[in-house]
């Protein structure tokens, strides 16, 4: 987990994410990303100089009218002295059942996220961070620009004004390959999503689009990234080159 630690260490210093007494609900879908940002989140409080407390939060959506069995990640919580809650709503029912949604995954999204808001709040978190890697980083500002139209991405920190919350994602500046081999490594209990559009989406594609650029353009992804920090597009903007101005009146 070192190199995962030093991508996270250098996200919460450059975006400012984590200060003093704050309560971190992570958001664990079960998902390598989210398990990662979880024990990295813990493993920091040892040595970062910030004084945080970390809960970890699912939100089970009932994919297929079937209820998780999230026993590997609460066992997972006990070894790492983290206290874990599991919220079951009827997400797939309202999408599927009863709203009958052709395309539902904006809705399911838009519910899952709303769920998950008022648990942290619940159990009195003031920030929720989220596992979205580098990666996820890079596919969402090329998804904007090509499907949407415009220039944009979620920002490496936001605030929820109706919620009173903060929320937060560490893992920004981590690789997925790398966020892969620290799930495999550290032997993380990852659960396979049942969401049916798993693997067969839009962003899968995109997905895929990056990689082939990459083959044909090594640091295609880089620079799309380094385009961004240089634009300030969204809260992605380089910190402000603190210098010394000795000898000046």
């Amino acid at each position: 987990m070192q190199k995962m630690l030093g991508y996270m260490r250098k996200a919460i210093h450059e975006f400012d994410l984590i200060k003093n007494g704050d309560r971190i609900a992570v958001g664990v879908s079960g998902g390598k990303d989210s398990l990662v940002l979880l024990k990295g989140l813990v493993l920091l409080r040892r040595f970062i100089g910030i004084d945080y407390e970390v809960v970890a939060l699912t939100l089970d959506p009932g994919f297929n009218d079937e209820w998780s069995d999230f026993t590997p990640i609460q066992n997972l919580c006990d070894e790492l002295g983290v206290e874990y809650y599991v919220e079951r709503s009827p997400v797939w029912k309202i999408v599927f059942d009863i709203r009958k949604e052709t395309h539902p995954c904006s809705l399911c999204a838009k519910m899952r996220r709303g769920a998950l808001h008022d648990l942290a709040k619940e159990h009195g978190c003031n920030k929720i961070a989220l596992g979205h890697n580098f990666d996820d980083v890079v596919e969402t500002f090329v998804m904007n620009l090509f499907i949407e139209g415009r220039i944009g991405c979620f920002a490496p920190k936001s605030y929820l004004s109706r919620k009173d919350l903060y929320m937060i994602r560490p893992l920004v500046l981590a690789p997925e390959r790398e966020v892969k081999k620290a799930a495999v490594k550290n032997e993380l209990p990852v659960i396979k999503s049942k969401c049916p559009a798993d693997g067969n989406t839009v962003r899968e594609r995109t997905k895929q689009w990056l990689r082939d650029r990459e083959r044909a353009d090594n640091g295609f992804s880089l620079r799309l990234f380094g385009a961004m920090r240089r634009a300030g597009i969204d809260g992605w903007g380089y910190p402000e080159k603190r210098t010394s101005h000795k000898g000046r009146p």
